[in-house]
């Protein structure tokens, strides 16, 4: 006998109402205030280090002719300064300024120190009455207020002095090759070129071919009048393969009364 097949009907599960959900995204929450307050520190950070004096001045350097003081001064005559805000720059040719400074460098050192090197001009020559030139050939001083009298004295037309300074340089050495030394180096207006050895003799070079005439002068001249250059007053190289000399006039001694009366007594007897 069939049996009928119930027809079951499943209960569906009860849901229990519920409540609304929320999605915060805390980076949108947190993040801009922390920003906000990061800007406003680093904003007054800023303005500390910006507005950060400068407490401490060191001048450095081997000082024969620049004073340290004036370094001082100069670097103090542009006003209260700020560590980050000053213009180095203009710091550098507050101090180049100073009569004998050649280079000048300037650092930083944190937290709040100024560092001032400064190197002097090496005087190689006179340059005129009052003027200087540096080992370069460079007019660093036109109005010096001291006369160097262990310095050579170079002259020439304005704008001849690197040319002058060059050739001076040159000489010196080949000079000093010949256990000489000079005294004076001069250029006319018509560029004619004259100088003077320390022991009084001039040489004359001339307006042109001064190479080979200075060749002729080490090479001929000296060698030939080592022994009595004493004696020689002026060496002339104005000659096409040769050179004058002009002799010094001998000293012509005096008698003095004494001698004079002794002798008389010697010739009467």
């Amino acid at each position: 006998m069939k049996r009928r097949r119930q027809n079951r009907r499943k209960r569906e599960p009860v849901r229990l109402p519920t409540l609304p959900r929320f999605s915060i995204n805390w980076r949108f929450v947190l993040i801009p205030p922390v920003i906000a307050a990061v800007t406003v520190m680093l904003i007054e950070v800023a303005g500390v280090w910006v507005d950060r004096p400068v407490t401490e001045l060191t001048v450095e350097g081997e000082f024969q002719r620049v004073r340290p003081i004036d370094v001082e001064a100069a670097v103090g005559s542009l006003g209260q300064l700020r560590f980050f805000t000053l213009d180095l720059d203009r710091l550098k040719e507050v101090v180049a300024e100073i009569d004998w400074v050649d280079q000048v460098e300037i650092k930083r050192i944190w937290p709040g120190r100024l560092h001032v090197r400064v190197t002097e001009h090496r005087a190689a020559a006179s340059w005129g009455e009052t003027g200087l030139l540096n080992t370069r050939g460079e007019l660093f001083a036109d109005q010096a207020r001291f006369e160097y009298a262990e310095l050579p004295k170079l002259e020439g037309p304005e704008g001849s002095e690197q040319r002058i300074a060059a050739l001076y340089l040159d000489l010196r050495g080949r000079l000093a090759d010949a256990s000489l030394a000079l005294r004076e180096l001069t250029m006319d207006q018509r560029g004619a070129l004259t100088f003077v050895l320390t022991g009084g003799q001039e040489v004359r070079l001339g307006r042109e071919l001064h190479d080979q005439r200075l060749n002729r002068f080490f090479q001929t001249a000296t060698p030939a009048l080592v022994s009595q250059l004493n004696r020689v007053r002026y060496i002339d190289l104005r000659y096409p393969n040769g050179f004058a000399v002009g002799w010094a006039e001998p000293e012509v001694s005096v008698p003095t009364a004494d001698e004079l009366r002794l002798a008389s007594m010697n010739s009467d007897g």
